[in-house]
């Protein structure tokens, strides 16, 4: 497509009268095959690539959203075990929450506590287990949902919903990729991100498919169930997402 943005998208948007809300999604980030290649050539977010450390976007700790944020995770920590977490004893022993950055309450955002320059409940490459996220190992030997026991930000990334209000109060909702701006002056150091580096879009499934718990978790059945239609319908032929485009 000559001439066109780099980052051209196409979005949906459909309005929910009984909530007084638009829902908008970007199509195509949710019809992309993204999917996370932690242990699979993801290259950390640090400013340098560092595979090899197995850290993923574990590097800087997990920021909670709200206390209840928090609960969840706390409620899950106490079923955790030394085997299924690499620092469960430094956990016991001195909390795995720390405060980060101030908050715009005048206190400071409850942050994930880091060891060894990475958050706590991430088990490194040698631990029995292996590297990832001890609460997603624990979840998933009590057969039950990751998204459940992990803080908000661990499982909705690399999707973001964000709101934004009229002067009549009407809510705009829109659900799409995780960019490195949405992290801060620090996305602009990190070396690599996943949703702009085509080898992350090698999936089985496109993302609405893939990552349906998620998506529902964040705007319920209702609108996922109507974006799944729209993504669906046969007369369209979606537009590549821009990581895919570059490589070709």
């Amino acid at each position: 497509m000559p001439g066109s943005p780099a980052d051209l998208r196409e979005w949906i948007s459909f309005d929910d009268v009984d909530e007084e809300r638009t829902w908008v999604f970007d199509a195509t980030f949710l019809r992309s095959h993204y999917h996370c290649i932690y242990g699979e050539g993801c290259q950390g977010t640090l400013d340098q690539p560092a595979p090899e450390l197995a850290q993923g976007c574990c590097s800087y700790g997990a920021h909670f959203v709200d206390e209840e944020d928090v609960a969840a995770v706390v409620a899950h920590f106490v079923r955790l075990t030394p085997g299924q977490m690499q620092f469960h004893a430094e956990a016991r022993r001195r909390g795995f929450l720390a405060a980060g950055e101030p908050a715009q309450d005048g206190g400071h955002v409850t942050v994930t506590r880091l060891v060894d320059d990475a958050c706590i409940f991430l088990n490194r490459p040698g631990f029995a287990r292996g590297p990832g996220c001890a609460l997603h190992v624990a979840a998933l030997d009590a057969g039950e949902r990751p998204v459940d026991w992990k803080p908000n930000v661990c499982w909705q990334v690399p999707i973001r919903l964000e709101h934004s209000t009229d002067e009549h109060g009407h809510v705009t909702t829109r659900l799409r990729d995780w960019k490195r701006r949405d992290w801060g002056d620090g996305g602009a150091d990190f070396h690599w991100w996943c949703t702009e580096a085509p080898e992350a879009f090698n999936g089985a499934d496109p993302v609405y498919i893939s990552a349906r718990d998620e998506i529902i978790e964040l705007v319920g059945e209702g609108p996922y169930s109507t974006l799944v239609e729209v993504l669906e319908r046969a007369d369209w032929t979606p537009l590549p997402h821009p990581a895919v485009r570059r490589r070709s």
